[in-house]
């Protein structure tokens, strides 16, 4: 492989794990799709690519709609509540764009896509993300161009984008991430109460491989009682890290320099927590550190 070949993989790298991780919900299997599309790419007569970041990006989707479809049947036997593998992210920039890749990273966000078929998230966002034109998502999803537009508004309409994909300013998100803080440690609820929605939902993720919640709570009186009396003696000895995770601001938690838990949260238009994600999931967390 010349070194323009490898220059134009290196280029497309960060792009094509944005688009996996997105698609697929677990950066351990984004990487293995782009690391299947440097092999592809290897073997590929790539003086016959005229586009070689359009081959790319058209070679990973394909290998992501693989994955996901075994990853779907995985999951009917998934115990407890799947989230997807939290990533550490840098700060979020000022910049509309910055924010716009950083909203589309949230757990909220990518539970969203769940509710689209494989084509639809990979159209949407190609599309919606990644400014792929339809002529180029219709050629990568062996579509016709108007399917390819179809399919892209359908999920536009499934998602409610405008209502769902929101991250608060950054002071807000601080704000409850020191009330959800004392709501544990101090067992002081009054701060946290104020900035959840009230029909507030806890979502935990333990894979059946440590002891978590089943179930989903909802509600603040459930969420609030849960938080202040069972988990302040579950995370006693947790040293807690704050982190910009997914796009926002979240916890590691973690115990001898393992990380145990990661806390992100979901956000209304109006800055109130919808949603609080814990991932406990063992297999989720190897990638993170204190």
């Amino acid at each position: 492989m010349s070194s323009a070949d490898l220059l134009h993989f290196e280029e497309a790298r960060p792009m094509l794990l944005g688009l996996a991780y997105r698609i697929l919900g677990s950066r351990a299997d984004a990487e293995d799709a782009v690391q299947d599309t440097f092999l592809k790419w290897q073997a590929a007569d790539r003086e016959a690519i005229g586009t070689p970041r359009a081959w790319l990006t058209t070679a990973c989707t394909r290998r992501c709609l693989d994955l996901l479809d075994n990853a779907h049947r995985a999951r009917v036997d998934y115990v407890g509540a799947w989230l997807p593998e939290p990533i550490p992210t840098p700060a979020v920039a000022a910049a509309e764009d910055a924010a716009l890749l950083a909203d589309s990273l949230s757990t909220a966000f990518l539970l969203l896509l769940e509710r689209l078929s494989p084509k639809e998230r990979a159209a949407y966002l190609l599309h919606e993300i990644f400014d792929t034109s339809y002529d180029e998502i219709a050629a990568m999803l062996e579509l016709k161009g108007p399917a390819c537009r179809k399919l892209v508004s359908r999920a536009r309409s499934n998602l409610q984008t405008a209502e769902e994909r929101h991250a608060p300013p950054r002071a807000r998100q601080q704000a409850l991430m020191e009330a959800f803080r004392l709501a544990i440690t101090e067992g002081t609820t009054a701060r946290l109460a104020n900035l959840l929605s009230a029909e507030v939902r806890l979502s935990a993720d333990g894979g059946g491989k440590v002891p978590t919640l089943l179930e989903p709570l909802h509600g603040k009186t459930e969420v609030l009682g849960f938080l202040a009396s069972r988990l302040s003696q579950y995370w006693a000895d947790y040293r807690w890290h704050e982190a910009d995770i997914n796009g926002g601001r979240g916890f590691l938690m973690h115990r001898q320099g393992v990380v145990t838990a990661v806390v992100t949260f979901g956000f209304d238009p109006s800055g109130q927590a919808t949603d609080i994600f814990i991932v406990r999931n063992p297999d989720k967390l190897t990638g993170l550190a204190p």
